[in-house]
């Protein structure tokens, strides 16, 4: 049997769905920013990645079905929140309302996606957007806020004083949790990343060996923490409190509900072509 090339976001939230993965003779695993896992699944580079959420409706499309991505959905399988995510934050050095630019860490397109939606539709702004590295200091002195996600912001923001201010600079900053602010709007979950890829990538055995990878990852998230931030105690407790607290991995009901809510708005702020139905392996 042939081998199955899997791509995955190199955050700490994508490790519970590939555990033991990497032992796994049938796939071949890679880590990636999740920008840079989207774009090896469109140039063909793997099989089957863990994409951010909104490149599921950038795929190659198929003749004869208007807005249908071209790819499969693994069923039952996302990294999400119901609430504060933690690692998809703004920072804003004036009130929200007032901000006229943002910079934006770009290394996933679904949180730049949710961040422009929210403006849009939670905050009234249209600011001007920025493309940055990830570094708050720098994208501060350029734009009136800066959108960091994925590790960096999850331990950013362990630095965050009480009332969701912290002193840089002697620049007081709001610190505005994106997946809390779009489920105080929508009552809904947020999805952020799945597995998808093209049709007959995956097989039913494929699928079911992913399904179990992340039954047994969430089985053993203080032992993957412990890894990942090997020798750093303090850094181990906060990403244990991470998977436990805010990063969900179920894709059901109410995940699919606030995923086609997020493309409809997507779409609405011309941010993506209005999207077919979603299709699953």
């Amino acid at each position: 049997m042939s081998v199955v090339r899997l791509g995955a976001v190199e955050y700490l939230n994508a490790r519970p769905l590939v555990f033991g993965l990497e032992q796994a003779p049938r796939f071949a695993l890679r880590f990636d920013v999740p920008s840079r896992c989207a774009a090896l699944l469109h140039e063909g580079g793997i099989d089957a990645g863990l994409i951010p959420s909104v490149e599921y409706l950038r795929g190659p499309g198929e003749a004869g079905r208007q807005g249908d991505s071209g790819y499969r959905i693994v069923p039952g399988l996302a990294i999400s929140s119901r609430g504060r995510v933690a690692s998809v934050t703004l920072y804003t050095t004036r009130a929200i309302a007032d901000v006229r630019s943002i910079a934006m860490d770009t290394s996933s397109r679904t949180s730049v996606a949710l961040a422009r939606v929210m403006c849009a539709r939670a905050f009234g702004i249209q600011p001007e957007i920025l493309a940055q590295r990830p570094d708050l200091h720098a994208m501060l002195t350029v734009a009136d806020a800066a959108l960091i996600i994925g590790d960096n912001a999850l331990l950013l923001n362990e630095h965050t004083a009480a009332g969701g201010r912290l002193k840089a600079d002697a620049t007081l900053i709001e610190k505005i949790d994106l997946g809390e602010v779009w489920t105080r709007m929508t009552g809904l979950p947020f999805v952020y990343a799945f597995w998808a890829g093209r049709p007959g990538a995956l097989t039913p055995d494929d699928v079911i060996a992913l399904q179990q990878a992340r039954d047994e990852g969430v089985q053993h998230t203080d032992a993957i923490v412990g890894d990942y931030f090997r020798g750093n105690p303090d850094r181990q407790a906060v990403g244990v409190r991470y998977l436990r607290d805010n990063i969900k991995y179920d894709f059901g009901p109410d995940e699919r509900a606030g995923l086609e809510l997020f493309y409809r708005y997507a779409a609405e702020a011309g941010i993506v072509e209005a999207p077919g139905p979603l299709r699953f392996y």
